[in-house]
């Protein structure tokens, strides 16, 4: 158990210290104004409504955005399918807390603190919705207070979802450790894709879905060590 904890806070450190970089070098509204293509070039093959923000608009980044939530759904289904098989055959049966576990994860995770908690009461005004590119709000760090109302940018919803594919890693790490990196693996680039696919549309800056990664794992490792999941070997 202290091996995760220091796992957990080593997680902590990182995210501060890539947050301290994004601030000092004002990475935030760099990677949007230089990084992300906005011409019309590309936006002659689109709608009006996706002129402004084109290249995240076209594929593959369109697909990512609209199928985010989809592993992690068919993983949350099979995990409650497990839960319920557990209580009528044995041979599932101890994994009836690893498909809890599942389940709380997916829904405490992106659920309840990443878009209920935290989406709903930080304010922070998307890059589309900031001065610098057309918008009316002012540019914020994740960490002040925005005034952009609900559903505000930090930390990205879409990103969180898609870093869910993760959550087998904390159930198999210690039985099943190549099934389990593997699920960490896909989750952690799946998460990324999603949320390079967000910066694109402007509907998120790299704090955004840096954070939504960070939270999405120290949920788990956290969730884990509580229902003792990890520890369990």
């Amino acid at each position: 158990m202290k091996e995760k904890i220091l796992e957990l806070a080593l997680i902590v450190l990182l995210l501060l210290l890539a947050s301290i970089a994004l601030w000092l070098t004002d990475a935030d509204r760099l990677a949007i104004a230089s990084w992300v293509p906005r011409d019309l070039s590309v936006a002659a093959v689109l709608p009006a409504s996706s002129w402004a923000w084109p290249a995240g608009n076209v594929f593959p980044w369109n697909i990512l955005y609209r199928w985010a939530a989809v592993p992690a759904t068919l993983i949350s289904i099979f995990a409650l399918a497990v839960l319920l098989l557990g209580f009528f055959t044995h041979r599932y049966a101890a994994w009836r807390r690893s498909a809890v576990f599942i389940l709380l994860f997916i829904a405490l995770g992106p659920g309840l603190i990443v878009n209920v908690l935290l989406k709903e009461h930080f304010g922070r005004a998307r890059p589309r919705e900031i001065v610098e590119f057309g918008g009316s709000h002012q540019f914020t760090q994740f960490w002040q207070p925005g005034d952009a109302g609900e559903n505000s940018s930090f930390p990205s919803g879409h990103a969180a979802i898609a870093f869910c594919v993760m959550a087998p890693w904390f159930a198999l790490r210690e039985k099943h450790r190549v099934a389990a990196v593997g699920f960490l693996i896909l989750g952690t680039i799946f998460g990324s894709l999603v949320g390079i696919a967000r910066i694109l549309q402007g509907g998120h800056f790299v704090s955004d879905i840096l954070w939504a990664g960070g939270l999405i794992y120290l949920i788990g490792g956290a969730l884990a060590l509580l229902m003792r999941i990890s520890c369990v070997k």
